[in-house]
């Protein structure tokens, strides 16, 4: 049986099927696609849409359209960091604000300016983030990545991540009320919004099996467990702690052979190869980064699959402790 705990890292990965249904014509009518367009933008309650590349580039680009003081969390998306660094070397106005040793926003550097890229959430961690706290001491037009909640409450333009929702690499949304100009239809990576439309459509977390690992995480591995940030500060259906001593990488691949799928994180960590860049802005040292596993939980399991999960975990966990 396979156990995949990692849904917002890994989705479940659809056929990818395109066809003339969802092409643009140059000589037809293509109100289709329009109607389509605007049912996704009013799921939201978004007036306008414009797809973009989820990079540097592409984050850079969105920047140079903005007019004003930016601010940007160092929990966010590391193509978003890239640009930011970028957008500073160029000359403009961007000020960093940063993560606390338990993971939460420093609040108390957020000053008043124009935009502010910080989401509803810390990536790789999934500490929550008071958006509605943000607004208040900002003043800003608030731009959060919306991937791993679809919760667009008090952000002014909303993002949404193709490679976490869909598992491939097309172009991403950003979501927004008439603060660039229109894009043209030509222009607009029809293919994502289709795709990303049928991956909300199965979106489904599962809040009710975080407390149960936890309490059998801590029962068979005890001092040998780590919490990065505390569990209640973050998403209901997330699990962030850490092993200590040893590189999540191993246990990840020594895992998944066993047909049990989790992760250390996502972004910059998703691949296993580079420690938490998050847990690096916390104060943590390169070492206790590696250490970092992150769950995730949609699917239905029952008392026995999570004590079977868990103890699976702790046996190639002190497999891997002895060989080290």
């Amino acid at each position: 049986m396979m156990y995949k705990l990692n849904f917002i890292q890994y989705p479940n990965v659809n056929s990818t099927k395109i066809d003339e249904s969802i092409s643009l014509q140059s000589l037809k009518n293509n109100a289709h696609i329009e109607d389509f367009i605007n049912d996704f933008k009013s799921k939201f309650g978004f007036e306008s849409l414009r797809t973009f590349s989820f990079s540097e580039d592409g984050f850079l680009s969105l920047m140079l359209k903005l007019n004003g003081k930016i601010i940007v969390s160092k929990g966010e998306s590391q193509g978003i960091i890239d640009a930011a660094i970028k957008y500073k070397k160029l000359g403009f106005d961007i000020e960093f604000i940063s993560l606390k040793r338990d993971g939460t926003l420093a609040y108390e550097e957020i000053k008043k300016c124009d935009y502010a890229f910080i989401s509803s959430y810390i990536m790789d961690t999934y500490v929550k983030v008071d958006l509605e706290k943000v607004k208040k001491l900002s003043g800003a037009k608030i731009i959060s990545n919306i991937s791993a909640t679809l919760d667009s409450s008090f952000c002014d333009m909303a993002i949404l991540d193709a490679y976490k929702l869909t598992g491939f690499s097309f172009s991403s949304i950003l979501l927004h009320n008439n603060f660039f100009d229109e894009q043209y239809i030509g222009n607009i990576d029809t293919v994502c919004i289709y795709q990303i439309a049928k991956a909300i459509e199965e979106f489904t977390p599962n809040s009710k099996l975080k407390n149960e690992f936890k309490k059998a995480l801590e029962s068979e591995l005890k001092d040998d467990i780590y919490y990065f940030v505390e569990p209640k500060n973050t998403f209901d259906y997330t699990l962030h702690f850490g092993l200590k001593g040893i590189k999540a990488r191993e246990i990840i691949r020594s895992l998944a052979l066993g047909s049990i799928y989790v992760t250390n994180g996502e972004g910059c960590s998703l691949g296993m190869s580079k420690p938490s860049r998050v847990l690096q802005e916390m104060s943590y040292e390169e070492s206790e980064s590696r250490w970092a596993l992150s769950l995730s939980f949609s699917s239905e399991l029952n008392n026995e699959d999570i004590l079977y999960i868990v103890k699976t975990i702790a046996k190639r966990y002190r497999q891997i402790k002895r060989l080290s």
